[in-house]
């Protein structure tokens, strides 16, 4: 990551504040292994039962596991569900 999302992320780590706040990356948080959320996203760019990648902007976030369902999409928000084994960040 360069340019201004880097330096902005950098900053937000030397001040301690939250990443996705301030420099635009997505923020992804998992539950167990059965739940995904994802904000901000930009799109599904794979979609298959067992591995998903979605844009990040940045980064791609790939999901690997089993019976892998995307259960609900908004403009800022997504939810995974299924049996999650690997979550990858690609950037």
């Amino acid at each position: 990551m360069g340019g201004k999302e880097g330096l902005l992320l950098r900053a937000s780590r030397m001040f301690d504040l939250p990443a996705d706040a301030v420099a635009n990356v997505p923020r992804v948080e998992v539950v167990g292994n059965g739940e995904l959320r994802m904000a901000p996203h930009r799109g599904i760019l794979a979609y298959g039962r067992s591995e998903i990648h979605i844009s990040g902007g940045s980064m791609v976030v790939m999901v690997r596991g089993s019976e892998l369902e995307l259960r609900a999409m908004t403009p800022d928000e997504l939810l995974i569900t299924g049996t999650i084994a690997a979550v990858e960040f690609m950037g």
